[in-house]
């Protein structure tokens, strides 16, 4: 919060600008605090979950293409074979932007 102060030169809960943080102040600055950490816990989990499914995603498609042979649906099975390189490609960076971001935030 110093540096805060430091780069706008008054406390950022004082919104009126009048030098004093009052308490309806302090409690609004409070407030909009734990709602952006609750903004940003979302976020997070959301990016968790995208990343798991599209991981799932990538475990699940083989098996899609062996049970589209199995089954006997040969047209489907070619589909399926084709579109694989660009579906691995794309979901491993979905994932890796994540491990990405999360490896480089923790630092």
């Amino acid at each position: 919060m110093e540096e805060e102060i430091k780069a706008s030169g008054h406390h950022p809960a004082d919104t009126n600008g009048d030098g004093k943080v009052s308490k309806a102040e302090q409690e609004m600055y409070l407030e909009f605090k734990r709602k952006e950490r609750d903004d940003q816990d979302a976020m997070r989990d959301a990016q968790r979950k995208m990343a798991w499914f599209a991981l799932g995603g990538m475990l699940l498609y083989p098996f899609a293409v062996v049970v589209a042979s199995l089954v006997g649906l040969d047209q489907a099975q070619k589909t399926l074979g084709d579109m694989a390189p660009t579906y691995f490609v794309a979901v491993a960076g979905i994932v890796a932007a994540f491990f990405g971001a999360q490896a480089f935030t923790k630092k």
